[in-house]
C-alpha cells in the first residue's frame, strides 16, 4: 500500500496536540488531573509532562503501528480493499482522544466538568463508526473480529462481521443511555463489552462448525 498525502492529515492533528502541550507547559500545575472514577469525578493526580504529553505519545506511537500493518499484513491486498473505511477510523479514533485530551485539560483552567458527559457521548460515537465499518473489513490478522475460525474462513469471517456491525451499533446506543442511570454506568459499558466478545466469539464457531459439517 503506497503513502498517500492524505495520512499525513492524522499526523498534523497529533502534532497540534503536540504544539498545545509544549505551548501550555509553563502555565500548568505541577499536578494535573489524569484519572477520573465511574462518577466522572477526579480521583487521580500526575506530574504535568504526563498530563500533557501521555495522549500525544500514544497516539503518535499508534499511529506509526497504522501505517506498519498494511505493510507487513498477509492479506495486504484485502485491508487495500477497505483502506478508505481504515482511514476513516483513524481520523475518528484521533478525535475521541483529541476530546479527551480536551475535556482533561478543562479542570487546569478552574472549569469543572463531569468526565462522563464527555466520554460517554465520544465513546458511543467510537462504536458506532467502528460498527460500520466492520460490514466493510475483508479477512486479516490484525483489524476486524479475528477469532481462529473468522481467520480460516472467509465466509465466517463476513458473516461474524455482518453481525458485529449490528450489535457494535447497538452497543454504542447502550453505551449513550448510561448517562440517564447514573449509579449502574460501569454496567452499561462493561456487561455490553463483555457480552459483545462471547456473543463473537461462538458465532464465529458455530458458524465455522456449520460450515465443516
Amino acid at each position: 500500500m503506497k503513502f498517500q498525502k492524505k495520512e499525513l492529515i492524522p499526523f498534523a492533528i497529533v502534532l497540534v496536540l503536540f504544539i498545545v502541550s509544549f505551548y501550555l507547559y509553563p502555565t500548568m500545575p505541577e499536578k494535573m488531573p489524569t484519572h477520573w472514577n465511574a462518577k466522572g469525578e477526579i480521583d487521580g493526580y500526575g506530574n504535568r509532562f504526563m498530563g500533557l504529553f501521555l495522549i500525544p505519545m500514544i497516539l503518535l506511537a499508534i499511529l506509526i503501528v497504522f501505517l506498519i500493518i498494511p505493510q507487513i499484513e498477509v492479506y495486504r491486498k484485502n485491508i487495500e480493499s477497505f483502506k478508505d473505511y481504515f482511514y476513516g477510523f483513524k481520523i475518528v479514533f484521533l478525535l475521541f482522544f483529541v476530546v479527551i485530551y480536551t475535556a482533561a485539560l478543562l479542570p487546569n483552567f478552574g472549569i469543572d466538568i463531569n468526565m462522563n458527559y464527555i466520554i460517554i457521548p465520544a465513546l458511543a460515537v467510537l462504536f458506532y463508526y467502528v460498527g460500520y465499518i466492520l460490514k466493510f473489513t475483508k479477512r486479516n490478522f490484525f483489524i476486524g473480529i479475528r477469532t481462529p475460525w473468522t481467520l480460516s474462513s472467509e465466509k465466517v469471517w463476513d458473516k461474524t462481521h455482518q453481525l458485529g456491525s449490528k450489535l457494535f451499533k447497538a452497543f454504542s446506543i447502550i453505551i449513550l443511555s448510561s448517562l440517564f442511570f447514573k449509579n449502574s454506568l460501569m454496567w452499561f459499558v462493561l456487561a455490553p463489552i463483555i457480552a459483545l466478545i462471547v456473543i463473537l466469539f461462538v458465532y464465529s464457531y458455530l458458524e465455522y462448525k456449520k460450515i465443516k459439517d
